[in-house]
């Protein structure tokens, strides 16, 4: 069973920096999609960040420059490097993984960003 654990959430002032943690257990392999999405307070829940199993990554527009995914010095961790935060970055945000034709979430970690 896949199991996906967050961390790193909290607050921040704008413009810092905050690094979140994906704990990936189950897998069996490192043949999967990673991703992290978010959800702000009355909004849809939306892609920020994504690696594909052969490494390659897409950002959303609003994040590009100041967002990184990447593997986490731990093993079978990913990791969501977010610089230069800004207010509207507040949401829940989630990760993400797709292996087999199967999603699997983790349960959200809260990043709140004041002005």
């Amino acid at each position: 069973q896949v199991h996906l654990l967050e961390s790193g959430g909290g607050s921040v002032p704008s413009g810092g920096p905050l690094q979140l943690s994906c704990a990936v257990s189950g897998t069996g392999t490192s043949n999967f999609d990673m991703a992290w999405y978010r959800q702000a307070p009355g909004k849809q829940r939306e892609l920020v960040a994504l690696r594909g199993e052969l490494g390659g990554t897409r950002y959303a527009e609003s994040v590009r420059g100041r967002f990184t995914i990447s593997r986490g010095s731990a093993r079978d961790t990913w990791t969501l490097q977010m610089d230069r935060l800004k207010p509207e970055d507040t949401a829940v945000y989630f990760c993400f993984v797709s292996q087999f034709r199967s999603d699997y979430w983790g349960q959200g970690t809260s990043v709140t960003v004041s002005s």
